[in-house]
């Protein structure tokens, strides 16, 4: 958890949400991992951050059609492919997919 960069509402969330995850039986790491994401994805989404979008790629674990427009572009992104700025959703994931 960044101490210092959350206020104490956000800390109290992520503890919250780690606590739940564990009694769940997710490991503690895991636990940690999902809470701090969903802390961060809540702060973004009410603008408590300089970024208003996600700098991730989504996770890696699903289909490239679950993921975000700004997840795929981020993962166009990392594979420098070209004209990715005016590429739809669907063009992202055929251009990733091609690329890989």
């Amino acid at each position: 958890m960044p101490r210092g960069t959350w206020s104490d509402r956000r800390e109290r969330q992520y503890e919250h949400i780690k606590e739940s995850l564990e009694k769940q039986g997710k490991a503690k790491g895991r636990a940690k991992e999902i809470a701090a994401r969903t802390v961060n994805k809540t702060r973004r989404e009410h603008g408590e951050t300089p970024n208003e979008t996600t700098q991730g790629t989504g996770n890696p674990n699903r289909e490239l059609d679950s993921r975000t427009k700004d997840e795929l572009y981020n993962r166009a992104k990392q594979l420098d492919i070209a004209g990715r700025s005016k590429m739809s959703k669907d063009e992202l994931v055929a251009a990733i997919r091609k690329s890989g």
